[in-house]
């Protein structure tokens, strides 16, 4: 991405949110859901892009998409609540995009989020809530910036108290930042963590060609965007070692495994993002 790039959400990685926030929706109509998200079919619909609500404007890969989303979405939304009913009373959102679990979640009394991402994305999640008369269930704070400019200054100006416990969320983010970009962020969350934090990070490890098949691929091609292209090339460390290296307890869960645990059947003999890497947690 060239440097200091703004998008909304109907541009680029903008464009991602949106499609997160649609399999959200479809994922909140199984009668086996794992989530119930009552905000996401009005913040995928609202942009007036391509983008498909409708179960049936799926082909097969993009089925196994939204099987990976609600499992996805559903796992982060325990290991919040884990994160809560241990003490933690702060949490940060990284690159939150179309995020509502400030808003749907049941959070504990005195629990400040904080969520970061572009202003246009934020401000765009704000409007179409506020038309709903949604209420954050939390003390809500949202840090407009950048993540490849100074967002930690701009996190402690939003009220951020670097002394107390932390639950960090980086979910649908690093596979997208430069090399560069994504050392630098964790550093900073290690640097940013009082004893008693916790992360939680995607971590995607497949090439490109496995991320997006032709199915997928070709239905992005559609929307205007080409996913391919917003996946980072750079070759990185693996964050578990990385934050290993800083003192922390990780935990590694496959796909396969919290698909199990949560009682999710992935039937799709393993395409796209269901066997593309697996889910981190750590303690420090």
């Amino acid at each position: 991405m060239p440097a200091n790039e703004e998008w909304d959400v109907a541009s680029g990685v903008g464009i991602t949110a949106l499609m997160v926030a649609a399999a959200r929706a479809l994922e909140s109509e199984r009668a086996d859901r794992l989530i119930e998200d009552p905000y996401a079919a009005a913040l995928a619909t609202a942009a007036g892009r391509a983008v498909p609500t409708a179960a049936a404007d799926f082909g097969e890969g993009w089925q196994d998409t939204i099987d990976y989303i609600g499992l996805r979405s559903r796992l982060f939304d325990e290991w919040f609540e884990r994160a809560c009913a241990g003490g933690v009373r702060q949490a940060v959102i990284l690159a939150a995009g179309l995020d509502t679990r400030a808003f749907r979640l049941p959070w504990p009394p005195g629990l400040r989020l904080f969520e970061v991402d572009q202003p246009k994305v934020l401000a765009y999640k704000d409007a179409i809530l506020a038309d709903h008369g949604a209420r954050p269930a939390c003390e809500r704070h949202e840090v407009a910036v950048d993540l490849r400019d100074d967002w930690p200054a701009a996190l402690r100006h939003a009220g951020f108290d670097p002394a107390l416990p932390t639950a960090w969320l980086g979910e649908g983010l690093l596979c997208y930042l430069p090399a560069e970009t994504d050392v630098r962020l964790l550093e900073v969350v290690d640097e940013m963590s009082a004893p008693g934090s916790r992360i939680a990070i995607e971590n995607l490890t497949a090439k490109q060609s496995v991320l997006l098949d032709d199915d997928l691929a070709q239905s992005s091609e559609k929307w205007g965007v080409d996913l391919n292209a917003l996946f980072s090339p750079d070759d990185r460390p693996d964050p578990a070692d990385r934050l290993a290296g800083f003192g922390w307890q990780v935990r590694r869960e496959t796909v396969d495994e919290a698909a199990g645990r949560l009682g999710r059947a992935l039937t799709s003999g393993g395409r796209g993002l269901t066997r593309a890497g697996d889910f981190l947690t750590a303690a420090r």
